[in-house]
């Protein structure tokens, strides 16, 4: 653990501010549950103030929608507690469901639903007439803690993610220079496919995490939302840097190995890797050097050869290299300057291709049954023991569930998150029973919350202890039932303690039943899907646009990376070479679009080629069988064969290019498509 800054500092006593804000207005206006506002300020409170601003109106809305079901369930099944509690089981796992299938603030607005729900619901049936007006006060509680957190983070020290994306971008642009330099211009031994993979994943997992600082910038007041923009076409670039980069360093080693890389083309490599280096936006040094493409870039006429395809390849990658070098450097000059880019970008394709998710149906509902198994348990305890404040038990435990939900296992945060209730019971038994009886003003009361809530705020800082602060401050401020008037009684503070933590217990152990996986199963299933993903393109199906399928397929490689970082290396490895599949889908879908501007022969071959591929990518994701036969090398040859012999086109070209990455992308160890000779220069000039 790291020592807390000033910046930590800051905001741990913005957030006690604005939690002594939200409690004295609800103290003044004569809210029922005051201590509400003050422990949902501590819930919606995030270092950024965008990402605090980000998750405020979804909250609102989240609420008020809980609040409202609340009012429909309770008095109509009020005398049926087991339908109540399906039905409220059911619509906590429903809203999750959906929930969990949106990685953006918009989830929280049906996760709160869910979860308000039963905060409002369950403490309800003693006095289900007084629902509405019960649940009235919790929306306007809440609401109250969102608009204060919102509203200091506003206006006191706004923390702007464009610095943060710009420190993490700057780091990322090193590296991946760094990559794309020892691939242009290779020096020393070699690394290991391994070692390569890995560099490769890191930076597909860190351009992923950056989405999550340019969603925060949309919501900012810091006039550094204009930004916003620019970072989700900079997340776009970003990740197809990996696999175009990755092109071009195996086209450059398989020519290199072959002794076929001509002299003109490794001049420019060379040249090519001490621009990247500049770190100066540079037109004019990037149109020369696409001017000096043209000088090697060979004229596939009748019957290429396999260099003359291979260096065909390269040019058009290294071509978006150089537009990728320009268009980031741009991107990253208008999030420092908080605007939104207006000049057309040199790498159109992406600008064109919307940012795209990856939506796993099959884990939200995995999630969606944990919660709705485990909220049942703890109303079946409440229910069987006839236990008073026993409510607290599928309260928090659906809040728990709900929270961790996004994680492989939830179960061991659910269980730290646990003792959490310990800790604000620990701090709160002492401030009920000792000091509180001596505050006899709201300036006392501040004073002597100020300690324990001022610790939650730097605990939330650190990731490591951030849900403990949080939860600590949020269970500490409900069991003290800060009201108008002191109130210090032991049994149902002691009542509520042990069903908030029987809850929590119980949300951890059906979740570890039912819900728990590990980051292998999480890596597999979605390289499953990806694999899934380019069966759908060589039949047709799945996304029209390759672009569109990469962005698709990096977002999924974004979300395996950090759990192979948990494995072990050889199990990391058995997944094979992820950045492949997604220049696999690419060209698939590439070579499919311009299938039908070719000739009858050639159209026919690369048909069958597309039918034949599908298949054998169908067996290898079903069956496990991680070699395509021979035949479908062969069907590859055939189709680069009949599409070489038809006549020149930009769509032959484009077939032509597509079908050689295929081939490196699906057999790299192949021998060459045809016996290649070593052209010199007069022979590229030409």
């Amino acid at each position: 653990m790291t020592l807390p800054g000033w910046r930590d500092w800051a905001f741990a006593l913005k957030t006690y501010a604005a939690a002594m804000l939200a409690l004295y207005l609800a103290l003044w206006i004569d809210l029922p549950r005051p201590y509400w506002a003050l422990g949902t300020v501590y819930i919606t409170s995030q270092v950024l103030s965008g990402a605090t601003r980000s998750k405020a109106v979804y909250r609102v809305c989240g609420t008020v929608l809980g609040a409202a079901v609340s009012v429909v369930l309770v008095p109509n099944l009020v005398n049926a507690p087991i339908l109540l509690s399906l039905a409220v089981a059911l619509w906590v796992a429903a809203c999750l469901y959906v929930s969990l299938l949106d990685r953006t603030p918009a989830s929280y607005l049906p996760m709160l639903a869910g979860y308000t729900a039963a905060l409002i619901g369950f403490p309800a049936v003693d006095d289900p007439n007084a629902i509405f007006d019960t649940a009235v006060a919790r929306a306007e509680e809440i609401s109250l803690g969102i608009l204060c957190a919102s509203l200091v983070a506003t206006l006191v020290m706004p923390q702007s993610a464009a610095p943060a994306i710009i420190d993490r971008l700057n780091l990322w642009l090193a590296e991946a220079r760094a990559w794309i330099q020892g691939a242009l211009a290779p020096t020393g031994a070699p690394e290991t496919r391994d070692a390569e993979q890995a560099k490769r994943l890191r930076l597909a997992s860190d351009a992923i995490g950056l989405d999550a600082l340019g969603l925060a910038l949309r919501n900012e007041a810091t006039g550094s939302e204009g930004a916003a923009k620019a970072c989700a076409l900079l997340r776009q670039h970003m990740l197809m840097v990996l696999p175009i980069a990755a092109a071009v360093a195996d086209r450059v080693a398989i020519l290199e190995q072959a002794g076929a890389l001509p002299a003109r083309a490794r001049a420019f490599l060379s040249d090519l890797a001490v621009w990247l280096a500049d770190d100066r936006d540079d037109p004019e040094g990037a149109a020369e050097l696409r001017g000096r493409i043209d000088g090697f870039e060979p004229v596939l006429g009748p019957a290429p050869d396999w260099t003359a395809l291979l260096l065909g390849s390269l040019a058009v990658r290294l071509r978006d290299v150089i537009d990728l070098r320009q268009d980031l450097r741009a991107l990253r000059g208008h999030v420092a300057a908080g605007t939104a880019p207006t000049a057309p970008l040199a790498f159109a394709y992406t600008a064109r291709v919307r940012t795209i998710r990856h939506r796993d149906h099959g884990r939200a509902a995995f999630s969606a049954l944990g919660v709705f198994v485990g909220l049942l348990a703890c109303c079946a305890v409440w229910i069987a023991t006839g236990w008073p404040d026993g409510s607290a038990a599928p309260m928090m435990g659906a809040v728990a569930c709900c929270l961790f939900a996004a994680q492989d296992d939830p179960a061991p945060q659910i269980l730290g998150f646990t003792n959490s209730p310990i800790v604000g019971a620990l701090g709160a038994g002492f401030c009920l029973f000792a000091v509180l009886p001596l505050a006899t003003s709201f300036e006392m009361l501040a004073l002597a919350l100020a300690p324990a809530l001022i610790l939650c705020g730097l605990m939330m800082t650190q990731p490591r202890f951030a849900p403990m602060g949080m939860g600590a401050a949020l269970n500490g401020a409900t069991l003290l039932a800060l009201q108008n008037g002191y109130s210090g009684d032991f049994a149902p503070f002691a009542n509520g303690v042990v069903a908030s933590v029987t809850g929590m217990w119980i949300a951890a152990v059906v979740t570890r039943l039912i819900r728990s996986v590990g980051a292998g199963w999480s890596a597999r299933r979605l390289v499953g899907i990806n694999r899934r993903s380019l069966t759908a393109a060589a039949d047709g199906r799945g996304a029209g646009h390759g672009l569109e399928l990469a962005a698709l397929m990096l977002d999924r490689v974004g979300l395996i990376a950090p759990r192979l970082t948990a494995l072990p290396a050889e199990t990391a490895a058995a997944m094979g070479d992820l950045l492949a599949d997604v220049r696999v889908g690419i060209n698939l879908v590439e070579v499919r679009r311009v299938r039908r501007q070719l000739p009858g022969a050639a159209h026919a071959a690369v048909d069958h080629l597309l039918a034949m591929a599908a298949r054998q990518l169908r067996d290898r994701t079903d069956h496990g069988d991680a070699d395509l036969h021979a035949h479908l090398l062969a069907a590859l040859d055939g189709a680069l064969d009949a599409v070489a012999g038809a006549t020149a086109s930009p769509e032959r070209r484009a077939a032509l290019i597509g079908l050689t990455g295929l081939r490196r992308g699906l057999f790299p160890d192949a021998p060459a498509y045809r016996a290649a000779t070593v052209p010199d220069d007069r022979e590229m000039a030409a």
